[in-house]
Order: structure tokens, then C-alpha cells, then sequence
């Protein structure tokens, strides 16, 4: 850029949720006088969903976009281009600006290849007679708000399946299956409250099986029935489902992928077990519940419970609503509440397995003499609320510590 070396957009912070205010500076670093009519900013967020689908034997593109903040600006200069340009003097300038954002509920940021959510501010140097140059600066948005103590989300749900093996017209052998979740509402960190219990008064064994999930590879990554009954809890499956009003009816698209997965020891033939998740259940970062709130992405989680049987291969499914919250769980009366932590997405779920090119720079270099393929520099990955881990404390001075 001519006369500019350099331009920036510095943000008071990276991460901010519905209601604040974003603060920051445009740094303009010119070696020359030179005319500038204005400098423009704006803060935009954008849902924005594209795929491939087939028509009539032929591939086409079909797309969408949303838009929940569009607020525009003028930090220097004029905004009509009647009258005297003004000249901006050589020199290291900076232009605060602040922009507030909406109160109602926005979807959080989210990056996937068929669609992402993502909020940015844009400074534009309006030149008279040149290209006008344009920055760009991403931030992550925390949303919608989701709070893990309200009412619906306190109260327990419980399940219980009953399978019996027949002859002729006699019942017998019956597998029974009880599931409760304490609470189905988690910030992820949180450990997710389950129990399960299997009465097994059957002729085969089985496993106690445990499975959190995003929709799609479920159908891709079933198992074959092994050679014994399993007890299985799957948990959360994450669904994430784009939407396109395209035509009458539109066109939408669903995706799914396993979070975690536990298995429990074989349960004999003849004997009953009692699970507790506790600490064996802890939820991994992924992106909260988006539900009501964006048009095109909906991401939500369920619960799934099941027993997998030698014969009949799985079997007794039950299925459980997960919301994942963005406030977590605390108990009244309780000095030490959690301590809220911003963590990008695990890698195995929608929204921490992909970043998009624009967000990659290149080869990284460490300095040596071979070049090795380095991963790519990622500019830019959006964040979710966790909770930090609780750290144990350091025993005292001379205090002998305990040995398994």
C-alpha cells in the first residue's frame, strides 16, 4: 500500500459475549501526507452455509447467509464525499472506536466446512481516486446464554427398559436396563451425572458402554455385534444440521461425530451392576447448544443408552436430551465457585476438527536445515467456554505422601 506501512486493528480483548461493548484502535502508519476522505469501520456477524447438491445430472452451488450484527461507523474524516478532502498528516495515528453489542441472544462462533458463524470488525481507508484498503479482525462471540441452574435444566430424568427372550407363548430370561441423569444441562469440563444399572438374569454377558457422539459417524463407526451382550450408554450425541430455504421445502444437511466412548467390564450371565459416571464422564470442548437462534446451523446433543446384545445386536435404546450450557453448575452458599477457562474445540468434534484456509499461514519454519512439513500457522479458531480443572493441593513440608 502507497504511503501506509502500517495497518492494524488492535481489540481491547479477544472473546466477548452478548451486551458488552467492543473497545479497540485502528493503527495507520503513513510516511507520506496523502488526502483521505474517511476511515470506516463496521462489526459484523455472519451465519453463512454453502454446499454442492445435484440437479437435473448437474452439481451446483447452493447458499446461504444470515446476518445478526451489522453496526457501521466513522472514526475519521466525512462520511458524504461532497467538499474538501481532508489530509492526514505522515506519522503513527491511532482512531479508538467502540462498538455495542446487541442484548439479545446470538449464536456462538462456530467453524465447520459446510458453514461457520463468525463476527469481525472491518476498517476501511477510504482514498479518493485509489483502492480503498480493508483490515480485518476476527473475534469470538460466547453465546447464546445458557445457564446450567435454571429450572428445566435441574430436574433428573430417568429411563428403564425391559427385554425378554420368548418361547412359544412364555416370557423368560429378561435383560432390564435403569438409566438416570442427574441434570441435563453441562458446561463443558463438567462431569456429565449418569447412572446405570443392568440386572442381567439372561444367558449371555455384557459390557457397560458408554458413547458421546456428533451425528454422522455414528451410522459410519457402528461396530459389528461382538460374540457377548454389552450393557451400552452411549452418551451426547452433538447433532449439527444446515438449513437452506432454497425452493419450497429447502434443502438442509446433517453431520455427526463421536465425542467419547466408554466401555465397563462384562457383566455375567445371572448377576446385576450399578455404574456411576463420575469423574469417568467428563464433558470435552465443543460448541454449546444452538438451538432457536440461528436459521441456518442448529447444533444440539442427546443422550443415548443402549444394550447390545450377541444375537440380537443392539437393543433397549434410550435417548436423553444434553443441553451444553455456556454458565456452569454452582452450588449456593459455596465460596469456591468454578473457574471459567476459554478453550478452542476438541479436534474430534464439528467445530475443532476444521479451520478454513483463510485462517492458515503457510509452512512454519523452525530454523533448521532440513525443511520439514511443519503444520500451518492458524491465525484465527474460535473458543468456547470451559471449566478449569480443579488442582490439587501441594502437601506440606515434611508431610509424607501416599503411595498406591
Amino acid at each position: 500500500m502507497d504511503n501506509i506501512s502500517e495497518f492494524d486493528i488492535k481489540l481491547e480483548k479477544e472473546v466477548y459475549y452478548a451486551g458488552e461493548t467492543i473497545r479497540g484502535h485502528v493503527i495507520l502508519h503513513t510516511s507520506e501526507n496523502f488526502k483521505l476522505r474517511s476511515m470506516r469501520l463496521a462489526v459484523r456477524g455472519q451465519a453463512h452455509a454453502e454446499w454442492k447438491v445435484l440437479v437435473s445430472g448437474e452439481r451446483r452451488n447452493v447458499k446461504d447467509d444470515q446476518y445478526f450484527v451489522d453496526e457501521r461507523t466513522v472514526v475519521w474524516g466525512q462520511e458524504s464525499s461532497e467538499g474538501p478532502i481532508p489530509i492526514l498528516p505522515r506519522g503513527k495515528h491511532q482512531f479508538p472506536f467502540a462498538f455495542q453489542l446487541p442484548e439479545s441472544a446470538l449464536p456462538c462462533s462456530f467453524e465447520s466446512r459446510t458453514g461457520y458463524i463468525r463476527y469481525y470488525v472491518k476498517a476501511t481507508v477510504d482514498r479518493p481516486y485509489a483502492s480503498p484498503p480493508q483490515g480485518l479482525k476476527y473475534f469470538t462471540l460466547l453465546g447464546p446464554h445458557i445457564d446450567c441452574m435454571d429450572e428445566q435444566y435441574l430436574k433428573p430424568v430417568l429411563g428403564r427398559e425391559v427385554r425378554t427372550s420368548c418361547c412359544f407363548c412364555c416370557r423368560r430370561n429378561p435383560v432390564e436396563l435403569s438409566a438416570q441423569l442427574e441434570r441435563s444441562a453441562y458446561v463443558c469440563g463438567e462431569s456429565i451425572k449418569l447412572r446405570a444399572s443392568i440386572d442381567n438374569r439372561g444367558l449371555e454377558k455384557a459390557w457397560l458402554h458408554v458413547r458421546l457422539t456428533q451425528v454422522g459417524l455414528l451410522a459410519a463407526g457402528r461396530r459389528a455385534p461382538s460374540t457377548a451382550a454389552r450393557l451400552s450408554a452411549r452418551a451426547c450425541l452433538q447433532y449439527v444440521e444446515f438449513f437452506l430455504e432454497r425452493g419450497v421445502l429447502g434443502t438442509s444437511r446433517e453431520i455427526q461425530k463421536v465425542v467419547m466412548e466408554y466401555k465397563g467390564e462384562p457383566v455375567p450371565s445371572g448377576s446385576a451392576v450399578k455404574w456411576d459416571s463420575s469423574r469417568k464422564m467428563v464433558l470435552p470442548c465443543c460448541p454449546p447448544t444452538l438451538v432457536g437462534v440461528c436459521r441456518l446451523i442448529k447444533i444440539y446433543y442427546v443422550l443415548k443408552v443402549s444394550v447390545q446384545l450377541e444375537k440380537s445386536g443392539e437393543d433397549m435404546q434410550m435417548h436423553f436430551p444434553i443441553t451444553v450450557a455456556t454458565v456452569p453448575f454452582r452450588i449456593p452458599n459455596l465460596t469456591h465457585q468454578p473457574q471459567i477457562r476459554y478453550e478452542t474445540a476438541t479436534e474430534r468434534v464439528e467445530g475443532g476438527c476444521y479451520v478454513g484456509p483463510e485462517f492458515l499461514l503457510g509452512q512454519v519454519y523452525d530454523g533448521s536445515e532440513v525443511l520439514t512439513s511443519q503444520p500451518p500457522l492458524v491465525l484465527y479458531r474460535p473458543v468456547y467456554v470451559c471449566i478449569a480443572a480443579e488442582k490439587k493441593p501441594a502437601p506440606a513440608a515434611g508431610q509424607a505422601q501416599s503411595r498406591p
